[in-house]
């Protein structure tokens, strides 16, 4: 049956807000580890690690950047730190790279809307980006003006003092009201960062699961049932300007990746939709401010190569261990039953407390800050983030009583 604007509207807002209470607590137990690493293991201990590149150099800055955030402006400005100070080029890359594509809460969160497969590929593919980040830029490094591009992150990256317990033990780190406090800013700025992404994200993953016919993917993303070695390699290059065009965030993302799988894209172009993060033009104008353009434009060619690749390598990779997944598990995303008294109830339960607790404590500790955000893109990110807000709040009213879509 066909259904009305409405009908549609009220579907798309129903399912927009479903799919992030889905997911509200893998954000939680993301943010919570991912504070608790960012105010226990200092900076400066990854910094004097990470001063030459090798295999434990880039092992390192791998390893510290699944450590971090998942949020691509603030790896942005991690990895300028660490390369300013001294980290060597490929090994600030593969924390770059680590940061967006091994981070804890973007495995969940695959998990729960797309499946063990794209969390093994995820993983399986983030340690190939580096490895062929590696590979690319030993290749061509004398093309990239690095010491040049040094100099200028270091002109912007100011003084940083380090934190209160960097002489602690472990023991009287986790026994340390102060730390603790310092865990509950940290995750604080870890949702003030990303709301607007996933806000705008969410919302938009309800509108095309509700209004987007099958036929436009099968269009933009080239290839059938069985795609070739061209249309795979087509599906990878169109993944990255799907992203361009959503400019959310690989968090943002991921339900909307759900969305795109059960209309039909392949294995290897949701995996360079999800890799494509940072190679948007937000993240270009960035790069270009800390760098400069030459050097962004070396970084945006690195990573646009490497992330083609690994699509493809694990698109072939799977097929040959018989793991491709079915598009079935993902298919039925408007069908779901979001709001049913599960594990998922008593998970957002627990970590709505502890949200309202730590946002509580850092109340208390600095008072409430809220803006729109620095520059021209964050404010524009703020004006569709109310403007969701206010359509998913009259969708939720409208529309409710006619046929399901």
């Amino acid at each position: 049956m066909q259904q009305t604007f409405l009908e549609g509207w009220h579907a798309a807002s129903v399912t927009a807000l479903g799919l992030f209470w889905t997911a509200f607590w893998a954000f939680g137990l993301g943010y919570l580890i991912s504070a608790m690493i960012q105010v226990f293991i200092t900076r400066a201990r990854m910094q004097r690690a990470m001063g030459e590149t090798g295999p434990r150099s880039v092992a390192l800055g791998a390893f510290f950047g699944f450590a971090s955030s998942s949020c691509s402006f603030a790896a942005l400005s991690g990895t300028r730190a660490l390369f300013a100070k001294g980290a060597g080029f490929i090994p600030s890359m593969a924390f770059l790279l680590a940061s967006t594509n091994l981070v804890i809460e973007l495995g969940i969160i695959i998990a729960i809307f797309l499946g063990w497969q794209f969390v093994v590929g995820e993983y399986v593919g983030g340690v190939l980006l580096i490895l062929l980040m590696w590979l690319v830029v030993r290749l061509t490094a004398r093309f990239a003006p690095i010491e040049e591009a040094r100099e200028r992150a270091q002109a912007r990256e100011g003084g940083e003092e380090e934190g209160a317990g960097d002489d602690m033990s472990w023991r009287g780190k986790l026994r340390s009201a102060a730390l603790w406090g310092e865990v509950a800013q940290r995750y604080y700025m870890e949702w003030a960062m990303v709301w607007k992404d996933v806000t705008i994200g969410f919302t938009a993953a309800g509108l095309i699961a509700a209004f987007v016919p099958r036929v436009f993917f099968e269009t933009m993303f080239i290839g059938g049932e069985d795609p070739g070695f061209f249309e795979l390699l087509a599906q990878a290059l169109v993944g990255p300007v799907a992203a361009f065009f959503t400019f959310i965030g690989s968090m943002g993302n991921i339900p909307l990746a759900a969305v795109l799988y059960g209309n039909g894209v392949a294995f290897a172009g949701i995996m360079a939709f999800i890799f494509s993060d940072l190679v948007v033009v937000p993240v270009l104008r960035v790069n270009a401010k800390y760098y400069g353009w030459k050097m962004a434009l070396y970084i945006l060619a690195v990573f646009l190569v490497v992330l083609v690749a690994t699509a493809l390598l694990l698109h072939y990779g799977f097929a040959f261990l018989g793991l491709l997944p079915s598009a079935d598990q993902v298919r039925a995303v408007t069908d779901r039953t979001f709001f049913a008294i599960d594990y998922t109830f008593w998970f957002n339960a627990l970590f709505l407390t502890l949200s309202a607790g730590f946002v509580g404590w850092k109340i208390k500790q600095s008072g409430w800050s809220f803006d729109m955000g620095e520059g021209a893109l964050e404010k524009t990110l703020f004006v569709l983030a109310m403007l969701a807000y206010a359509w998913l709040a009259i969708g939720l009213f409208v529309g409710g009583g006619g046929a399901a879509p």
